[in-house]
């Protein structure tokens, strides 16, 4: 039996309807902000597509109306479970904009960690988008996506990863930190996400975040965004992947 779903955030960012537009509504926008490469057809009834390492997920727009309002799904699965996404854009006085997200569907056979999993995903990444277009707006980046072992103990998993990235302690939310994973290049950046399952730092020219899902048996794995064009894909992908290893291995 498929279970009903909904989440929301809301966010105001010094930023124009367009620019928010041009960051929701096209594959290099979302690349900036979301999770693996993405193409979308610019039309009602256009495909969305992500492509991941793990496969390709696509749906398709409902609603088209730009710069305000984009709506779309994926296809329902055959226990029932799909995803649909809408964003509703609104401009305010002096050039801000208020952006709403909302999330919503239905979940399959494992609906319970499913959204405990989107819980704590779907604001780290709504954040993300904020952060993309406060700090990077315009900027295009290259998403690097690793996972790495599953460790089942959380405290565990977050004493290794602390100590791996050369932090002396438990970092707090707007602490500036030096990151020193071993074989990749250091970090220095502030610290702008910090929840149970998600470490975030944004630097000069990236938004790095490492994970610990707890939800789905403590795999971990990081999602970064990086703003140099210098930066190939695959080889930071396998740099981090197995960094990953080394740690957790």
């Amino acid at each position: 039996m498929a279970h009903p779903f909904e989440l929301t955030n809301e966010f105001q960012v010094d930023a124009t309807p367009e620019e928010v537009w041009d960051a929701i509504a096209t594959g290099p926008g979302v690349d900036a902000w979301f999770m693996g490469r993405n193409e979308i057809e610019p039309r009602e009834g256009g495909t969305v597509r992500t492509i991941m390492r793990g496969g390709t997920e696509e749906g398709t727009v409902q609603a088209w109306e730009p710069p305000n309002r984009l709506a779309y799904r994926t296809p329902e699965g055959p226990d029932g479970a799909l995803h649909a996404f809408e964003y509703i854009v609104e401009g305010r006085e002096k050039g801000s904009t208020v952006v709403r997200w909302v999330h919503s569907g239905f979940l399959g056979e494992n609906w319970e960690a499913e959204y405990e999993g989107l819980s704590e995903g779907d604001p780290m990444y709504f954040d993300k988008l904020r952060v993309y277009l406060t700090y990077f707006r315009g900027r295009t980046a290259t998403p690097v996506e690793a996972f790495g072992p599953a460790v089942p103990n959380r405290d565990e998993a977050w004493t290794m990863l602390h100590r791996a990235l050369g932090l002396q302690s438990t970092p707090s939310l707007g602490d500036r930190v030096r990151l020193t994973p071993e074989g990749l290049p250091v970090l220095d950046g502030v610290v702008d996400w910090l929840s149970r399952d998600f470490l975030g730092v944004r630097t000069d020219d990236g938004i790095y975040r490492f994970m610990h899902i707890a939800a789905f048996g403590g795999v971990t794995g990081v999602g970064h965004h990086v703003f140099d064009d210098a930066v190939d894909q695959k080889e930071a992908e396998e740099a981090w992947g197995a960094w990953l290893e080394k740690v957790f291995g």
